[in-house]
């Protein structure tokens, strides 16, 4: 589904909880997991990536940064507190993808000039928003690739294959600062995530192929479906 659609942690993380994993560990375990499929994506932008060098060095050391602060926040939050709110992050997250399902459609031209850089006046609230957007993404993850679409947009970037490049980018950065202090806090259930890692590398190649026969767009509305109703779910056992 993450291949196909993208919102793999919308499924993962409270699938992870509905099995009785704590909600800090199941979010850890998560971001572990899905880190080989996010890099493998990130293979189809090396042109987009390696062309826009500006800004990488713009946007590179925010995403370190906030990744790591996000990381460090979440292993200080109390279970208890975190667990009570999943549910919101989960639904959160869930609006964020239907966002994406609608700026999808309203994308233009692909091939439109993408900016070398960030202009001057732009670039403390490129490293700002990213900052921002880096903190959320080291806490909780879900949603980050929409959130550096939107901010990559303002900042007058319109090619969607160089967005994508680097928001792929940028997030396997925010992520793997997240996974090794996961990792150095032993916050990740091993036997678990090696088994999600197994099935998100087999997912990701039978979902590439699987996209020709039922499409994005299904797969997208059936990510948003699950999302609301595992909100739904975890709402519940809060009661």
């Amino acid at each position: 589904m993450n291949a196909l659609a993208g919102g793999g942690t919308i499924l993962t993380f409270p699938t992870l909880i509905l099995l009785g994993v704590p909600a800090i560990q199941a979010n850890a375990t998560s971001t572990i997991a899905l880190l080989p499929g996010a890099a493998a994506s990130l293979a189809g932008y090396r042109r987009e990536v390696a062309t826009h060098r500006a800004w990488l060095k713009t946007l590179f050391l925010p995403s370190l940064v906030g990744g790591g602060i996000g990381s460090v926040l979440l292993l200080k939050t109390p279970e208890k507190l975190f667990a009570s709110l999943a549910p919101f992050l989960v639904l959160f997250a869930t609006l964020l993808f239907m966002l994406q399902i609608v700026l999808s459609k309203r994308k233009g031209d692909v091939e439109a000039h993408a900016p070398d850089g960030p202009t001057t006046a732009r670039w403390g609230m490129a490293t700002l928003a990213q900052l921002a957007v880096a903190v959320y993404g080291g806490y909780f993850g879900a949603g980050i690739g929409i959130l550096m679409l939107v901010v990559l947009g303002f900042l007058g970037l319109t090619d969607i294959h160089a967005m994508n490049g680097l928001k792929n980018f940028f997030g396997i950065t925010i992520n793997v600062v997240a996974a090794a202090w996961f990792v150095l806090h032993g916050a990740v259930l091993w036997p678990i995530a090696l088994v999600m890692i197994g099935g998100a590398t087999v997912g990701g190649y039978a979902g590439a192929r699987f996209a020709r026969r039922i499409g994005k767009e299904k797969a997208r509305a059936a990510v948003v479906v699950i999302g609301l109703g595992v909100t739904a779910v975890l709402l519940l056992q809060r009661s």
